[in-house]
């Protein structure tokens, strides 16, 4: 198991990473290229808030225990106590990383009504294990921000700086939660057109391969018809409707044994033969499994209703 290193304050962080004395203790906007000196830190929990704006991203992370995705997107967002992981390709070309990573310790948040309104931005948890894809206009407009705060820690702090600081990040926090509802949206819509094709894909599967031809349909299959890679298919029909591609061919293929089985005189093991299983047995086994029935007993009951 990698050994997780705890980073409880920015000046630790900025030592980690071999970055200069933050110029104020608890808020630091790092330049994410800076980071990557030769420190190749793997897995940390930082006691902390962090707001992400990069691109080029070296490897793939882990979050709590799922993997996060940074392939769509940019921005991340993570809370204290959380346990990040990244592991790094070396096959990868290696790209110049660019942006900026905005730290926040809680202590700066005291006695404001973010310190207890944070929590609510749903983004900050474990649940969204996703990155914010941001429009170029977007992503300046987020920019613009975190520099309007570093500029304003960089000063001499007034009366007047932390307001403005925590009014900052408050827009930056509003933004980003009207662009992950969005984000939402728009996938939860592609996800159904998905969806749709995948299932006229698999009619047209049973439809027109000839029985002599076929063989069982497999998710790699359709991924390679829907141009979108398998755990991916299989993640989106999850999510979208309960059950994976691999069992959504499994339902078809039932749906389809039921037919034949009510409007033929096929034997179960022609049937088999014909829907591409190598064995009977194996037609027999899944059928139970998906309908607590055998192939005969759905017939004889099926027959005996009509």
């Amino acid at each position: 198991m990698e050994e997780i290193i705890q980073v409880k304050t920015i000046s630790e962080f900025h030592r980690l990473y071999n970055l200069p004395k933050p110029l104020h203790p608890l808020i630091s906007l790092v330049d994410y290229a800076e980071m990557y000196n030769g420190v190749t830190v793997k897995c940390w929990s930082q006691s902390f808030y962090s707001i992400a704006l990069k691109k080029n991203v070296l490897g793939k992370f882990n979050y709590g225990q799922l993997p996060y995705d940074f392939d769509e997107g940019l921005m991340s967002f993570f809370s204290p106590g959380q346990i990040l992981n990244i592991k790094f390709n070396d096959e990868l070309p290696r790209q110049e990383p660019s942006g900026w990573i905005l730290l926040i310790h809680p202590d700066f948040l005291w006695n404001t009504t973010l310190a207890k309104t944070i929590k609510g931005y749903e983004y900050f948890g474990y649940a969204i294990n996703e990155a914010l894809f941001l429009s170029e206009r977007e992503e300046d407009s987020m920019g613009g921000l975190l520099d309007s705060i570093r500029e304003e820690y960089s000063r001499n702090m007034d009366d007047f700086s932390k307001r403005i600081i925590i009014s900052q990040i408050e827009l930056l926090l509003n933004y980003a939660d009207r662009y992950y509802k969005r984000q939402f949206i728009t996938r939860e819509r592609s996800n159904h057109e998905l969806l749709t094709r995948f299932e006229e894909l698999l009619e047209l599967y049973f439809n027109e391969t000839n029985d002599r031809e076929r063989v069982l349909p497999t998710v790699q299959y359709f991924s390679e018809k829907l141009n979108k890679p398998p755990d991916y298919l299989s993640s989106v029909l999850k999510n979208t409707t309960g059950s994976n591609a691999s069992q959504h061919i499994q339902f078809k293929i039932i749906e389809v044994a039921k037919l034949k089985l009510s409007t033929t005189t096929l034997t179960v093991s022609e049937i088999a033969y014909n829907l591409g299983f190598e064995q009977p047995q194996s037609l027999s086994k899944l059928f139970k499994k998906v309908t607590r029935q055998t192939p005969l007993e759905f017939r004889g009951l099926y027959q005996r209703h009509m």
